[in-house]
């Protein structure tokens, strides 16, 4: 009868745990991965390299954001599993302006205070198949004129045919993807192992399925 009793009790023990640890198990089931574009994800100035150093040290405040001149960080939500309320760019709808507030108001070591041409957001790319002045479509120069770092990051190819070329001097903070005309935007910032120039030529969009797999996603 001992015996029964207590593999009753540790039945229904098991049980109760198992009840009460539910809506926990249910909400990460019910919270999606992050799948979206890794380039409209980009990680904040000063951010840990290390994706998963990066979520451990982040606890979500949102000091970051609310210190943010231009508004430029935004936050995943129901989007992202555990990286849940953690900050993010997307420069597509506003770039980084390299102030550096972000970097001194975080508690954390989520973002860590470095010197601005130390930052590494990741560097701009730029498709010469879909830049207006590459494929002669006019003048632009919007990416060059508005870089906060100026031609150490990006200036127009020799002759000056308005032809922007990105160098060694990029961090990726994203003003010259916000500020491109093209519709298509021929440019984007992507991981510095993928290089400062498209290599297919056929628009960016159309890969997103395949490259964004291959990158961090903030």
């Amino acid at each position: 009868m001992k015996r029964r009793s207590f593999i009753q009790q540790l039945t229904l023990g098991v049980g109760v745990l198992g009840f009460t640890a539910m809506p926990f198990w249910l909400s990460r089931l019910l919270t999606p991965r992050a799948n979206a574009e890794a380039h409209r994800h980009i990680p904040l100035p000063g951010a840990k390299r290390s994706r998963a150093a990066f979520l451990q040290a982040c606890m979500g405040c949102g000091l970051c954001g609310e210190v943010c001149p231009p508004r430029c960080i935004k936050f995943h939500k129901d989007d992202a599993g555990k990286a849940a309320n953690t900050p993010y760019i997307d420069p597509e709808h506003k770039g980084c302006i390299l102030c550096g507030d972000c970097m001194n108001v975080c508690p954390t070591e989520a973002l860590n205070v470095i010197p601005i041409k130390n930052v590494d957001m990741g560097v701009a790319q730029i498709d010469r198949a879909a830049c207006y002045p590459w494929v002669d479509q006019g003048i632009c120069g919007a990416c060059v004129s508005v870089c906060p770092l100026g031609d150490t990051a990006i200036d127009f190819t020799f002759g000056n045919f308005y032809r922007p070329a990105v160098k060694d001097g990029c961090v990726g903070c994203g003003q010259c993807v916000e500020v491109c005309p093209e519709p298509s935007l021929p440019i984007r910032i992507v991981e510095r192992s993928e290089g400062k120039v498209a290599r297919h030529g056929v628009g960016f969009r159309q890969l997103d399925k395949w490259q964004d797999g291959q990158r961090l996603k903030y």
